[in-house]
């Protein structure tokens, strides 16, 4: 099954619904991550300041998940806080979509809509000035160009912009009033900081 096809699929018994799929692979795009034995799960993990955003995205994907969010220290004075998944035959093809050789890959089916690019957002993009960045420094860049023509297909006008040694997406000026109608309506309070 294909990426556009499982975030077309309907609402059915045992499938997820449509603001799970969509919460999963903007998390994928973002912070989130994966590991499958047999099959999938996802993990989310966040600094514990984003408490309330982890708990968001808990009480959306809560049937997938046995453990609640707990705090956890991570390396050196990082105080994270985090949740995962069961191991579900439901995620697997997200893992077959989104890992390729060990690494993040971003599929070539891959269809964006509002909640998605919202959780991308607040997971990975930062305010500058009149636009935005999109921290996509973890993928290649070929696969940076593919989300770059995938933004393009919602309207959105990307390019890459170089951060050390590593690139990541730089939004236009002229894409920001698209952008903001596009993830507003799903943007948490906490993150309004975000967007110019």
């Amino acid at each position: 099954m294909q990426v556009e096809q499982i975030c077309n699929k309907g609402n059915t018994v045992g499938s997820l619904t449509w603001e799970q799929k969509s919460i999963i692979v903007g998390s994928l795009l973002g912070d989130g991550a994966m590991r499958c034995k047999s099959n999938a799960l996802l993990e989310v993990n966040h600094c514990f300041a984003q408490k309330r955003y982890v708990d968001w995205k808990y009480e959306r994907l809560r049937d997938l998940v046995r453990t609640p969010p707990k705090q956890r220290k991570g390396n050196g004075k990082r105080i994270a806080y985090r949740f995962t998944t069961q191991s579900l035959s439901e995620l697997t093809e997200f893992y077959h979509q989104f890992y390729k050789l060990g690494s993040k890959h971003i599929p070539e089916n891959l269809v964006l809509d509002p909640l998605l690019l919202a959780v991308w957002f607040m997971d990975d993009g930062s305010k500058s000035r009149k636009t935005v960045y999109l921290n996509t420094q973890q993928f290649s860049l070929k696969c940076q160009k593919r989300l770059i023509e995938k933004l393009a297909g919602v309207g959105l006008k990307c390019s890459l912009n170089k951060d050390k040694s590593y690139y990541r997406l730089w939004m236009s000026v002229g894409s920001i009033k698209r952008f903001k109608e596009l993830v507003q309506p799903y943007i948490l309070p906490m993150f309004f900081y975000k967007l110019p």
